[in-house]
């Protein structure tokens, strides 16, 4: 099977249904982090004996804190939301089989990917498939990838589900994760 020249690939795309936003709880964990690093840290100076092992335990564990409550803060406080229903969605990939690649393609063309389907993930192969799905299973986009020397390229365009053909997916993403 020949693949196709695609340029966007799922996690690379837009979706008017989808936005990218703060993620509040997430802001305020890393905000959190930050102040308990920073204290810590700033315990040293109040300690008479700046040499000894709890200020040096303190200030590891003050500097881990602000380091990490930095990382949080500007690269993992955004959530990829559906906006209709405001469920945060997932995103993840699945391995193939590439036995299994033109049916796959075939009913993820044709509506037909459900729970029925006896296709089994496995832990690597020559197909992926990158999903992106919300957590009230209303919302999913599916995109599936050949592995081709060295890189996987993409075989079709991302596919965009709403309503029950999404609860459908879902239910074959369980299905085929429980082998």
């Amino acid at each position: 099977m020949s693949t196709q020249t695609i340029d966007a690939t799922l996690f690379a795309s837009t979706h008017p249904d989808i936005a990218k936003r703060t993620s509040v709880s997430g802001l305020i964990y890393s905000v959190v982090m930050l102040v308990i690093g920073i204290l810590l840290f700033a315990s040293i100076f109040e300690m008479n004996d700046k040499s000894s092992t709890v200020s040096m335990v303190l200030m590891v564990v003050g500097t881990g804190l602000v380091l990490f409550g930095v990382f949080r803060l500007f690269w993992r406080s955004k959530e990829i939301v559906y906006l209709p229903t405001g469920s945060v969605t997932k995103e993840r990939s699945l391995y193939f089989d590439l036995k299994h690649l033109n049916e796959l393609k075939e009913e993820l063309e044709h509506k037909m990917l459900n729970g029925d389907s006896n296709i089994k993930s496995e832990s690597n192969g020559n197909v992926r498939m990158d999903i992106m799905l919300s957590q009230d299973n209303k919302f999913v986009a599916v995109q599936l990838f050949q592995f081709v020397p060295y890189t996987y390229t993409p075989v079709t365009a991302v596919c965009y589900f709403t309503g029950e053909d999404a609860k459908a997916i879902a239910a074959f993403l369980v299905k085929c994760k429980t082998a």
